[in-house]
């Protein structure tokens, strides 16, 4: 996949992963979306290095949405524990 491609993956990860995980997150929407795309990165990175399931050429593979939503999940929840509650 192309970098446009892991962007718009990120882009549609990071809206899932902030559904999945309702709240208000310190930076809002902006900030919210640039982890989902900085996820996407992250879990296809994990996925390859520490899974030896290498993330697909293809778009439309569901390892490599998963390993994206999952990433976007992991950075968003890390991001909430270091920079703010969401539950305040």
């Amino acid at each position: 996949m192309g970098i446009v491609a892991w962007i718009v993956l990120g882009l549609v990860a990071g809206a899932l992963a902030k559904l999945l995980l309702p709240g208000k997150d310190p930076g809002g929407l902006v900030v919210t979306t640039l982890i989902g795309i900085a996820g996407s990165f992250v879990g296809g990175w994990l996925s390859s290095r520490f899974l030896h399931r290498p993330v697909s050429a293809h778009f439309f593979d569901l390892a490599t949405w998963g390993s994206a939503i999952a990433g976007a999940l992991v950075l968003l929840i890390l991001y909430r524990i270091f920079f703010g509650n969401s539950r305040k």
